[in-house]
């Protein structure tokens, strides 16, 4: 690997690397606007330039007389950069107040303070005054930019990261720079706003306060926002993603670059999907039928309240009373109970669900729930005629699956059950006396088939996020909690296995379905996601991988060459 020398530090660096790349390996920073890693290279904001020389054989440094972008230069063994060198210092000072001459002193109510370039390297690199004593140009803000994005024209810096997206990822190409010179603004063609599948994105990559999404416009101040690393779970995809939360209210998500899993961004269904997780119509406490709590209160059961759970805390009578049950049921017909695990459950709950059956009779069977599907896979960037890019040129895909985790979730089934079956399989043949469903799904997933193959059985026991036919008939409800609430391991459409940690607590008297599971099962702690997660890897062979525990930022791949042995 090349040897590069930042501010006297030797650095190993990838030949691909420019100045930027190389500099923070170093552990420097190399104060940038246009540049961005899944973005071309204009070097049209100029605040990057640094000097760059090169170390001759017999360790002489000569230097270039003049300072160069570091977004477009490239790198090579000896290359030397200096960004620490009053050339370099006053060439930055003088970027920022150009680009300070008509910006509006909008930080008190700007969204991007607290997190804006604009602050960050007005405080390192610029000067402390201005000296434009003319009016600044004021220019009109834009709503109309799109569906989810506002355009405050004041605030640009011309950076045209959000143009060269438009163009290069999603392909849609809305968004252009009109006029010259300081008449320069971003805008739209005329009666086409913003509004493809991946907009969200030009918010995240405008560097100052420009472009703002309108869903999160005004509603937080950043510094207030506490931030957990999860994973959509809108597709298979499997995003890497922020959770930004206050007050266990999730105010908005964030792409997090993983080039295992989707790079650099996600799409708006994702990104705004999540407001179900506080929707009214939300399941919120455990609720056991009228028949079940009234023979437990005539058996002498301290349960007798279970119909209407008038009391604090309900949840460790009712899993009493739904281990109970289980067992019951399992021991008058244990090929007639049937667990169904849903792609949204994390591998940690699919398996302690999976194991629980199992160990109880392995005669139990264990079925995926109904797998979403929704159209095809939508893959960008766009043609102009808005096809689908060539094979090898895809830059983003949005997946026609709409789960986080049949991969996952079907190596658990594989190993207790030796093969896969669907919950439409079972239904139909309407064989079953006792079900054990677990939903989580954000919209309805109980169609006409299901409903009428469950029938009405023996013991009907439903944990879900909503209502749903099932729900309304069920002996025992558990209320589950959303992806936000979550803590274990979900596997994309690629095999790549990545951990969600939980962002907010579940609401009223709702859980985790972790812990519903953890102390269903009678196990002893409290449930850990990573403690989980290990045992997983001595167990499931196709799981080896998660026997590490911590799975790093960007995941693991999973040996999809790894033969499973059936449970016994």
């Amino acid at each position: 690997m090349p040897k590069v020398i930042v501010n006297d530090i030797e650095v190993d660096a990838d030949p691909k690397d420019n100045c930027i790349l190389a500099a923070r390996k170093a552990g420097v920073e190399i104060p940038h606007y246009c540049w961005h890693e899944a973005l071309s290279v204009v070097a049209s904001c100029r605040m990057c330039l640094v000097e760059v020389g090169e170390k001759k054989p017999d360790g002489t440094v000569v230097m270039g007389p003049k300072l160069v972008p570091g977004c477009q230069t490239p790198i090579k063994d000896g290359t030397v950069i200096k960004t620490d060198t009053q050339k370099v210092k006053t060439s930055q000072a003088l970027t920022l107040e150009l680009l300070l001459l008509n910006h509006p002193l909008d930080c008190s109510i700007c969204d991007q303070a607290g997190e804006c370039y604009l602050q960050d390297y007005t405080y390192k690199f610029g000067k402390a005054q201005s000296r434009l004593d003319e009016p600044k140009i004021q220019r009109e803000d834009k709503y109309h930019i799109g569906e989810q994005i506002a355009l405050f024209t004041d605030r640009c810096v011309m950076c045209t990261r959000c143009v060269r997206f438009t163009r290069e990822v999603s392909g849609t190409a809305e968004l252009q720079v009109v006029a010259r010179g300081s008449h320069e603004e971003i805008d739209v063609f005329p009666e086409t706003p913003c509004n493809n599948k991946l907009a969200g994105n030009v918010v995240d990559l405008c560097p100052v306060g420009a472009l703002c999404s309108k869903d999160f416009l005004y509603k937080k101040r950043v510094w207030w926002l506490k931030s957990a690393d999860s994973v959509c779970t809108g597709c298979s995809t499997g995003c890497s993603i922020h959770i930004d939360q206050n007050e266990d209210k999730v105010y908005r998500l964030r792409p997090r670059t993983n080039p295992l899993a989707q790079g650099h961004f996600m799409c708006d269904e994702g990104r705004f999907g999540f407001k179900y997780i506080s929707d009214e119509r939300r399941l919120t406490k455990p609720r056991v039928s009228e028949s079940i709590a009234l023979s437990k209160k005539s058996n002498g059961s301290k349960a007798g309240g279970l119909g209407d759970l008038n009391f604090s805390d309900p949840w460790s009578d009712v899993l009493e009373v739904t281990r109970t049950k289980i067992k019951e049921a399992i021991k008058t017909d244990a090929r007639g109970f049937v667990g169904v695990l849903s792609p949204f459950m994390t591998i940690e709950e699919a398996y302690l669900l999976a194991s629980y059956l199992k160990q109880l009779d392995s005669r139990v069977r264990l079925v995926l729930g109904p797998v979403p599907m929704v159209g095809t896979d939508d893959m960008y960037p766009k043609g102009p005629k808005g096809e689908a890019p060539e094979a090898g040129k895809v830059k983003f895909t949005i997946r026609a699956e709409k789960c986080p985790n049949r991969l996952g979730v079907e190596a658990v089934l594989r190993h207790f059950e030796g093969q896969v079956i669907s919950v439409a399989q079972v239904a139909a043949k309407a064989d079953a006396t006792s079900w054990y469903f677990v939903g989580g799904y954000q919209h309805g997933w109980v169609d006409e088939s299901i409903d009428r193959g469950v029938g009405k059985p023996s013991l009907l026991i439903v944990q879900d996020l909503f209502p749903s036919p099932l729900s309304d008939r069920a002996d025992i409800v558990l209320p589950s909690g959303s992806f936000a609430e979550r803590d274990g391991t979900y596997v994309n459409h690629s095999g790549l296995a990545q951990t969600a940690n939980a962002a907010v607590r579940s609401p009223a008297d709702t859980r985790s379905d972790g812990r519903i599971l953890m102390e269903l099962t009678e196990r002893k702690g409290l449930y850990n996601a990573m403690a989980i997660r290990k045992e997983i890897g001595g167990v499931i062979r196709s799981l080896a991988a998660l026997g590490v525990g911590d799975l790093g930022e960007n995941g693991v791949k999973l040996n999809a060459s790894n033969r499973e042995p059936v449970f016994s």
